[in-house]
This record gives C-alpha cells, sequence and structure tokens, in this order.
C-alpha cells in the first residue's frame, strides 16, 4: 500500500496496450454494478467450496517464494528491480501451470530515487530531527544543502486550524529570498505550495500537518508529483511546525539528495478462459513492494491470496458467468501507476465493460482489523461508484455469517482501487491496517495491541514472513474466494443473502430476489 502518501501520480512516459493482446470489448454493465442489483444467485455453495479450497497453508507456500526471491535479491521486490521481474515470473509460472495465459502489460514511468537527508535546528537552540520521526522528504522534492531563516506562511495554529496556507501568490507579500517557508496543509495540493514558495525564492519548504484531529496531526508524508521540484521539501509533524513558527528568527538547516530515474515495468494480468468479456471482474493486487524490505505483508499477502484464489479457481472447473481478470500491478508503491496506466488505456467502451474491481492489498497485519471499504460511504461519506455499496455489503455480510467483526474503512484513495473509482467503476476490497494507530475499542473486538500500528513493520526491512498474521491471512483468504467465485457467477438481478460457513454447503439466504433495498497529494 502507498504510504500515506495516497494518490501519488507519477508520470508515465510510454505504454504498450493490453488491449489487442487480451481482446477488450464491451457492451453494456450489468445491473448488479451499475445499478441496484446486488451479486448473489444460485451458486452460493461453489462460493463456499472456493473459500474452503483457498488455504492459508498454500497462500503461505506462495509468501516464502517471494520471501526468497527478495532474499536474492537485494532484499525488496520494488518496481523496476530484478525482485519484482522474479516475483512476476514466478506468479506467470504458477498461473501457466493452472492453465491460465497471463500477459504483461507494459508501461514506464518516472521514480522518485531518495538518499540520505538531514534537518536540524539551527538557533536559537541546537535540535537535530529524526527521519521519518520528525520529518519526511516529500516525494519529488528537490535536492540540495541549505540553511535558513523559517518564515510561517499564513498558518493558522488555534482552533479549527483551517487554512489556506501557501496556497495564493499573495501569502508570500515581503517574503525574504532564501528563506525557508514553513506552510500548514490545508485546502490545496502540496504541490501547489511548495510551487508558490519556490517563485517567491524560497530556499526550502517545510508542509506540517493541519493539526484538527488525530489523523491530521502526525508525521505528514506527501507527494509533490513529478516533475521534480528545485528545492527541497519535507512533511512534518504539527507539533514540530508549531515549535518552529513559535519563535520568530529561528533558522533551521536543510541537506536532501535525491533524484529521478525511468523505471520499465509491467503488469501481470490473465483471464479466465470462460465468462461474459462484457462483465469483467478485475481482481487486483499490487506485486511491487518498497525498497526497504521484501514487502510480504505489504503486499505479498494480497498478491498470494489472489495468485491461490486463481489457481483454485481454475482448479475447480467451474465455468464462470463472467469473465474474471487477476491483475498482479506493479508501480503501486511509487503512486498507483500499474492500476492507472491500465485504466488510462480503456475506451469508454472497454470501461463499461468493467463490472467491478475487487482490491487486495495488505491482508495479513500483524496488529489487524478487518476493514472492509465503504463503498456505500455511510461511515466516511466518500462514495464508490454504483454498485460499490453491494461490495461492501458482501464483505461485511460474510465475515457476519462466520461469526467475525469487520468495519468500514475509507476509500482514501491510497491503493489501486483509485484509478477505478475515478474511472466510474465500481470497487470494493480488505485491507487489515498499515500505519494506522489501533484503538482501544479495536483491540477489545479484534485482540491485539492498542495503541499501536497495524503493521509495525510497515515499509520496513522486518516486513518478513513472520510480520503474518497467519489467522487473518485465512479469514481475509475466505472472503476473496468467496467474493471473487460470487461475482464470477452473479446473475443480473440478483442480490445477497445470508453466507454460511465454508465448507457447510447449503443456500444460505442466497437466491432469485429483487434487491429493494489511491502518499497524500494534499
Amino acid at each position: 500500500m502507498g504510504v500515506s502518501r495516497s494518490l501519488r501520480r507519477v508520470a508515465i512516459i510510454t505504454g504498450a496496450g493490453l488491449v489487442a493482446s487480451i481482446g477488450l470489448t464491451a457492451t453494456a454493465l450489468p445491473a448488479w454494478a451499475g445499478g441496484s442489483h446486488g451479486p448473489g444467485g444460485g451458486n452460493h455453495g461453489r462460493s463456499i467450496s472456493l473459500a474452503k479450497q483457498v488455504t492459508a497453508k498454500n497462500i503461505l507456500g506462495h509468501l516464502n517464494a517471494f520471501q526468497k526471491i527478495a532474499d536474492a535479491n537485494g532484499g525488496n521486490r520494488q518496481s523496476g528491480a530484478p525482485g519484482h521481474v522474479a516475483s512476476a515470473e514466478y506468479v506467470e509460472f504458477q498461473l501457466r501451470k493452472a492453465g491460465y495465459k497471463p500477459v504483461r502489460q507494459e508501461f514506464s514511468y518516472e521514480q522518485f530515487v531518495e538518499g540520505a537527508s538531514t534537518f536540524a535546528q539551527v538557533t536559537p537552540n541546537a535540535v537535530s530531527y529524526v527521519d521519518q520521526t520528525d520529518y519526511d522528504v516529500m516525494d519529488y522534492s528537490g535536492a540540495g544543502t541549505v540553511t535558513g531563516e523559517i518564515v510561517a506562511v499564513d498558518v493558522n495554529l488555534a482552533g479549527d486550524r483551517v487554512n489556506t496556507s501557501g496556497c495564493e501568490a499573495e501569502d508570500f507579500a515581503g517574503f525574504a529570498a532564501g528563506s525557508i517557508a514553513l506552510v500548514q496543509r490545508g485546502t490545496c495540493t502540496f504541490g501547489e505550495k511548495v510551487a508558490n514558495a519556490t517563485a517567491a525564492g524560497a530556499a526550502a519548504v517545510i508542509v506540517f500537518n493541519q493539526g484538527n484531529g488525530e489523523d491530521r496531526s502526525g508525521l505528514l508524508f506527501g507527494t509533490l508529483s513529478a516533475p521534480q521540484a528545485s528545492i527541497p521539501a519535507l512533511g512534518a509533524p504539527f507539533a514540530v511546525g508549531e515549535s518552529l513558527a513559535a519563535v520568530p528568527g529561528t533558522t533551521v538547516s536543510i541537506a536532501v539528495e535525491a533524484s529521478v530515474t525511468t523505471v520499465n515495468t509491467f503488469n501481470v494480468i490473465a483471464d479466465t478462459k470462460k465468462g461474459n468479456p462484457d462483465a469483467t471482474v478485475v481482481v487486483g493486487a499490487h506485486l511491487d513492494g518498497v525498497a526497504e524490505g521484501p514487502g510480504i505483508n505489504d503486499n505479498a499477502s494480497g498478491s498470494g491470496a489472489i495468485l491461490e484464489t486463481a489457481i483454485q479457481l481454475a482448479k475447480s472447473k467451474a465455468t464462470p458467468q463472467n469473465r474474471v481478470r487477476f491483475a498482479f500491478w506493479s508501480g503501486e508503491e511509487d503512486g498507483l501507476l500499474g492500476s492507472t496506466h491500465y485504466v488510462s488505456q480503456l475506451t469508454e467502451a472497454e470501461i463499461a465493460q468493467h463490472a467491478a474491481n475487487l482490491n487486495f492489498d495488505m491482508v495479513g497485519s500483524p496488529n489487524f482489523v478487518r476493514f472492509v471499504y465503504d463503498g456505500d460511504g455511510s461511515e466516511f461519506g466518500s462514495v464508490g461508484p454504483e454498485g460499490s455499496a453491494q461490495i461492501e455489503a458482501l464483505f461485511s455480510e460474510f465475515f457476519a455469517g462466520q461469526g467475525l467483526a469487520s468495519e468500514p474503512t475509507e476509500f482514501d484513495g491510497r491503493s489501486d482501487y483509485a484509478a477505478f473509482i475515478d474511472a466510474g467503476i465500481a470497487a470494493g476490497g480488505l485491507f487489515t491496517g498499515a500505519d494506522g494507530v489501533k484503538t482501544e475499542d479495536q483491540a477489545a473486538v479484534y485482540g491485539g495491541t492498542a495503541g499501536e500500528t497495524y503493521d509495525q513493520c510497515y515499509h520496513s526491512a522486518c516486513d518478513t514472513i513472520a510480520n503474518i498474521n497467519v489467522t487473518v491471512l485465512d479469514q481475509m483468504a475466505d472472503a476473496i474466494a468467496y467474493a471473487t467465485q460470487t461475482y464470477a457467477d452473479l446473475k443480473k438481478g440478483h442480490k445477497p443473502g445470508k453466507p454460511g460457513k465454508p465448507g457447510k454447503g447449503g443456500h444460505g439466504g442466497w437466491g432469485h430476489h429483487d434487491h429493494h433495498g489511491p502518499r497524500l497529494g494534499r
């Protein structure tokens, strides 16, 4: 999953089309995805059976393979690096063995490469700030070493802290060239704030969090998007920004090593042999990881789960009602690039062909919560395209049928569903948590430790096979397989009932009834 750096838009330079190679042609979107009908109808027993066949044991086999690949390739599976290529080759081999004909969708992009950095207060007191605690170098920050006086730009440290800090050229009236601009998160994009500061002659920019809630007070991870800025740009917690603004004349030093390189990479995509191409269900997970570690929870867990689902679906010899497309995205960690490229290549007719996107990014977090994307917007207000509410309901009801708690999580643009939502395609999926902090209430429901992140090895070297909670991986895998088979078998005009337990059989309330019923950029 992309760090709290969601919707990271990296410049895609070239892309070889996939359309001709796998026959993307479409007509109408079925009612259940774009209208009022929910999934279901007639094949509930088969959905449960597939959930039983997709086991944690087999998924762990894939995760161990990904771990060995990372170990043999510099410790990571980053997009554009040998570890990602080897991971893709493993996926392709497994898919071919199961009877699929995987294809590669190639594309290129500008990847931000961060080197060493330092940030320190020089006067009135000497303070050394800690990378990833007190500051973070923004994606596409410029490089350089500067020392200068902090100038707070139209910040608001009181009340609701609503502001337009740095959003307008007028904010920098009287700004002394060579100073370091201190701007606050709010209203406009980080890129706009940094561009205005650059135009005013700032030597560097510090963007600190807004401070109007727990989720907008901690360390700010951000992106400026390509092309690379001409001056260093840092993100910081609200408390650091507040302290820097408190004493006029404070000076700081900033040093950033950073560059941009062109990466050539590819998505791996495989379709079921049968199924209506006018109702394609894309089951996706990103295969790439970050440079810092092997990326086993993030996101070998999702990739391994959908790979095993694809294998077992083929072994079942079932003939799906709808085509299922398994997609293993690249470039997610650099800005949701593989999925964005995929959607960008679709015509309007081909977009209409896509009935739903099921996205699985981090499904084995050690301090987990069973999160389901809030497709109906009832909890967070961000409503997905028509059909997204039904996907949320399917997952929520499945967990309830297993006697397992789940709760909504926001469509915040931090994963590969973002491009599908932007294109009006119904989307949903599962998530067990990344860098968020588990609450006391969540610990009471799910176990684990309150006050700690869901995954303390998120985007770090310790995200190894030892970082996987096998129990929740198994539970998520059941739900992934169940939803995949349900949408594969879905017939127009049906709705979900109450799912039963894997392996128990029975109708479970599914029937022929009418339904009444992506680093942050700013």
